[in-house]
């Protein structure tokens, strides 16, 4: 049986102390408000549940997650800052919960979807998988406290160079940079997490509470420090005409055509 939150993210135990908590918006699963509100709502509950030792965290469709939403009512281009300012609100709920997470990425995790996977705490990769923090393609500052949990991932250095050049890497070489802590074919995705999340699951819970606790420190409270700076660039590069120009580019996929202003 599975419980849902909101209309796009669905929660079922296996019965083996772990849980699997599946965004549901294909092809792409763009992020918006309600997803990550949702989000957070399932991983909170889990907190609650005894039964549930780890978490798998999953996706249908295309890719993990593409991006955020940028078009339609619901997206955050309608909402402008105060939609993404609410959406970093409830990301922070994120990264705030205290059960270890195995994400599953099965292909494209672009921009805000490559936040949503730096919450876990381990991520599985399928070769089709693609990492890439494209913001400065849209004319835009990174955000989802990306500045703060990918350097803490793959460095600075490393994190620097997809920052500022856009670049998408594949799964081989998120890999190699640990980015990715395993890669299994697309077929066999789910189960790999799901064997690394009952591999956890396994062992005395609260001790594997306090562990992770002690590890990831007051990662919550960086990522909101972080997200703060981060929103600030962004409402400053938001009204800019080269934010337009990014977003019509990487629409009709071409290089942008930036002015600098």
């Amino acid at each position: 049986m599975k419980d849902t939150y909101g209309a796009h993210v669905s929660v079922a135990l296996d019965g083996r102390h772990v849980a699997i908590v599946e965004i549901d918006a294909p092809p792409h699963n763009f992020a918006n408000v309600e997803m990550i509100r949702g989000l957070a709502e399932a991983l909170e509950a889990l907190d609650l549940e005894n039964d549930c030792r780890a978490v798998v965290l999953a996706a249908t469709g295309k890719s993990f997650c593409a991006g955020a939403d940028l078009g339609g009512s619901a997206g955050l281009g309608a909402g402008g800052m105060p939609a993404i300012r609410e959406l970093y609100e409830n990301g922070i709920r994120l990264f705030a919960t205290q059960k270890p997470i195995v994400a599953a990425i099965q292909g494209a995790a672009v921009g805000a979807g490559l936040g949503l996977a730096m919450i876990a705490d381990f991520r599985v990769a399928a070769p089709e998988a693609r990492f890439t923090a494209n913001f400065v393609k849209l004319g835009f500052h990174p955000g989802f406290g990306l500045t703060e949990t990918l350097p803490r991932a793959i460095g600075r250095q490393r994190a620097a160079l997809l920052f500022l050049t856009g670049r998408r890497i594949k799964a081989d070489q998120a890999l190699e940079w640990g980015l990715a802590d395993q890669v299994v074919p697309l077929q066999e995705l789910r189960t790999a997490a799901g064997a690394l999340a009952r591999e956890i699951a396994e062992n005395a819970p609260l001790a594997v509470v306090a562990t992770r606790e002690t590890i990831r420190g007051d990662l919550a409270g960086l990522v909101r420090a972080r997200t703060a700076i981060e929103f600030e660039k962004q409402s400053m590069l938001r009204v800019t005409d080269d934010y337009a120009e990014g977003v019509l580019a990487v629409a009709e996929r071409r290089p942008g055509n930036f002015a600098g202003r």
